[in-house]
């Protein structure tokens, strides 16, 4: 048997929308875009949604819209992908990297608080594995220092936070379509808003920084051909092909959750017995979205036991180095034990095969053959 850590759900009805899509007169910037928005603000409860080429390129332009620039810090968590950070980079901006809550594997808002100094304009929860941050206290402490909001939510789309979806509590949501997500458009992303201000300039950056609205223009005696551009933006347009592939998607996307939910509580089944192995953490104030399911195991053993499972054809993943450990950050001066909990976290973190159509067989194959691994690993 073999199994990857993760993959997209493709159907027959995916692939009908994408080729009437590419027989159409528009292939990009058409009306799959506009729908695609429409369907995913509606499904977040939000007032408005842009989509993107990538994700990353959703979190540059978030950050950008926050007016992050030279010499502001942004505070997230050092467990993430390297994404969360480089787009602070981007912009000249500085990451603060804030330690782990043991028990949610999400920001150490205690932590958090520490690092704010009068350089830092925003704070940027990342949803880890789909469980959604604490964003009441994350909220609390925005106002109170006058910082953006800007959620991680690459790996949350359909997660609930007490009784809301994720995308409409924070200033900003950002979401991914990377194959392995909640949804797919082969690779993308989108930021959720109920900010006009934010949802305009997300508009216009996607864009090259450029306009043909009437009411934006400043020379308004020229033919429809006439577009200005206003600021200095980025081609991070997502094609209709994509996009139709997201509206079809998103007809399913209860569907994928409830699957999801339904292979994480068939684990938390199997695993249950096994000695010196530990089942991710749960929330009472959040719903996750099951994005991946984390188990952790002695650090001392970690790589073992991920060799071995590799070997029996089981595609487990580590989530993830902590940000600033990776030679790149290291060269632009991180150093040290920033963040225990997070190094001590990462060092024993195991991800193990998670997505909608895993079946029981193959979720009782990933058991069994774990309980083996852990157990050549101690003797």
């Amino acid at each position: 048997m073999k199994l990857p850590y993760s993959r997209q759900t493709i159907g027959e009805d995916d692939i009908r929308e994408v080729i009437r899509t590419l027989k159409s007169p528009f292939i990009t910037q058409g009306p799959k875009i506009a729908e695609f928005e429409k369907a995913l603000a509606r499904f977040c409860r939000a007032k408005y949604a842009v989509v993107f080429s990538s994700g990353t390129a959703a979190l540059h332009s978030a950050y950008a819209a926050a007016g992050i620039g030279e010499g502001d810090e942004v505070i997230m968590p050092a467990l993430t992908f390297a994404a969360t950070a480089n787009a602070a980079l981007y912009l000249g901006a500085t990451p603060v990297f804030v330690d782990i809550d043991k028990s949610t594997a999400n920001m150490d808002m205690r932590d958090a608080k520490k690092k704010i100094t009068k350089h830092t304009k925003a704070i940027v929860p990342v949803d880890y594995a789909g469980l959604p941050a604490d964003l009441t206290v994350c909220r609390a402490l925005a106002k109170k220092h006058k910082l953006i909001l800007i959620e991680d939510g690459a790996q949350s789309l359909g997660a609930i936070y007490k009784g809301k979806p994720v995308g409409t509590q924070a200033d900003m949501t950002m979401f991914s379509f990377h194959p392995v997500k909640t949804i797919t458009t082969g690779e993308g992303g989108a930021v959720v808003t109920n900010s006009k201000k934010f949802y305009d300039y997300l508009l216009m950056y996607r864009t090259h920084g450029m306009t043909k609205d009437p009411r934006k223009l400043t020379d308004t005696t020229k033919a429809a051909w006439h577009q200005e551009m206003h600021m200095l933006g980025n081609n991070y347009r997502m094609t209709d092909i994509q996009a139709a592939l997201g509206v079809s998607q998103m007809k399913k996307i209860r569907t994928f959750l409830a699957k999801r939910h339904a292979a994480a509580r068939r684990y938390f089944s199997l695993l249950k017995h096994i000695e010196g192995l530990t089942l991710p953490p749960r929330s009472s104030l959040a719903s996750s979205a099951w994005h991946l399911f984390v188990v952790r195991v002695d650090k001392t053993v970690r790589d073992m036991v991920f060799e071995t499972l590799r070997a029996k054809g089981i595609g487990v993943q580590v989530h993830y180095l902590p940000v600033y450990t990776h030679p790149y950050y290291k060269s632009l001066g991180y150093r040290g034990t920033q963040c225990p909990t997070t190094e001590e976290f990462s060092a024993s973190a195991l991800s193990i095969p998670l997505f909608p159509n895993i079946t029981y067989r193959e979720q009782s194959y990933v058991a069994t053959e774990l309980e083996k691994a852990l157990r050549k690993a101690r003797f």
